[in-house]
């Protein structure tokens, strides 16, 4: 693994409270802001637990880039990255919910991400291929690392996990603690603002 990737893939979970912290202090919401960020927000965290609930734990390891399965299923079946496109909705939709510093630090962050899921994809998909192999290497030809497909991908061939909610859920506990805590300050400061 290059050191960038390493150092992003290590950090993954970390990077985005620099941008939290400015979506806090700088917040400015109203009440059209709130609707709509947290609308694209929650759908982010909907196909982030999708996602877990195929791929489970194995998505919150940082040490190193692995995987039990190549999981084709559920929302991989549209998109070869869909956690990274959770990740990306749940943060635009917070940075909408904030309306902090309109519409700079949305760009920001969203270049910023785009740049870090690039390094991080790169090289899973380096394991995935060594490890997969030929699997790997037609569900690529198939579905996109970012631009979902209308249709999902199915091959009976590639063995899959059972589709399990709960440990999805057990999974994503810390990411809805932080998504419900941050969704909760800036409708506070909102209604600070409003009084």
């Amino acid at each position: 693994m290059s050191k960038i990737s390493k150092m992003f893939f290590k950090l993954r979970s970390y990077t985005p409270i620099p941008f939290l912290m400015l979506m806090v202090i700088f917040a400015n919401p109203n009440v059209i802001s709130l609707i709509v960020g947290f609308t694209i927000a929650l759908l982010g965290e909907l196909i982030r637990f999708l996602g877990v609930s195929w791929a489970g734990s194995e998505t919150r390891t940082t040490a190193v880039t692995g995987g039990t399965y190549l999981i084709i299923s559920g929302p991989f079946g549209y998109v070869r990255n869909p956690l990274y496109w959770g990740n990306i909705l749940l943060y635009f939709g917070i940075g909408i919910m904030s309306w902090a510093l309109v519409p700079y630090l949305q760009i920001a962050a969203l270049i910023f991400f785009a740049v870090q899921y690039y390094f991080i994809v790169y090289e899973e998909a380096k394991y995935l291929k060594q490890e997969f192999g030929t699997e790997y290497e037609n569900y690529c030809k198939h579905v996109s690392n970012f631009f979902p497909r209308l249709t999902p991908y199915k091959n009976d061939k590639v063995k899959q996990p059972p589709y399990n909610p709960k440990a999805g859920l057990k999974s994503e506990k810390r990411t809805l603690q932080a998504f419900i805590g941050i969704s909760i300050v800036i409708l506070i400061i909102w209604i600070i603002k409003n009084l």
